[in-house]
């Protein structure tokens, strides 16, 4: 089964697919909108990109992290938000089964600290994946680590 990992933001969502068998990178970028573009825009092209993605690696599972939003920067949470719904949108028409793990738990599973660097995590997917270089931007070695997160916690079960 393949499994699709989603960091989404408005300016810039991760993604990456991976092959839950023996955690072959099948594909991983970045999905960019512009920020004077209408958010209706932006939205838009998230949920089409991620369409075109689930058509053609037909994943079985997206995973998510929980939304978090700190009390300082509540914008920053509802920007989040907008482009988490359009991945949550995209997995229900295509009927992928969703999951959400909460930020510390995809951190611990994938470096054994809960509030690991995004660094760390970086660096530990790029070694579970047998990567040359490590995932770039930070966007996609974050939506790498949700799908890797997902394998492991779905074995322990």
């Amino acid at each position: 089964m393949r499994i699709l990992g989603i960091d989404p933001g408005l300016g810039a969502t991760g993604y990456g697919i991976i092959e839950e068998k023996n955690f072959k990178l099948i594909e991983a970028g970045i999905i960019k909108t512009r920020a004077n573009t209408p958010i209706q825009s932006r939205l838009r092209k998230i949920f089409d990109s991620l369409t075109e993605i689930i058509k053609e690696h037909k994943p079985g599972v997206l995973v998510l992290e929980k939304i978090y939003s700190h009390y300082r920067h509540p914008t920053t949470a509802i920007l989040m938000g907008h482009a988490r719904a359009a991945a949550c949108l995209a997995c229900g028409v295509h009927e992928i089964r969703l999951v959400n793990y909460p930020s510390t738990k995809i951190k611990k599973t994938i470096t054994g600290n809960g509030h690991a660097s995004k660094q760390q995590v970086q660096r530990m997917v790029q070694n579970i994946l047998k990567l040359k270089d490590p995932p770039q931007p930070l966007d996609v070695s974050d939506a790498l680590a949700m799908a890797i997160s997902y394998c492991y916690m779905e074995r322990v079960k």
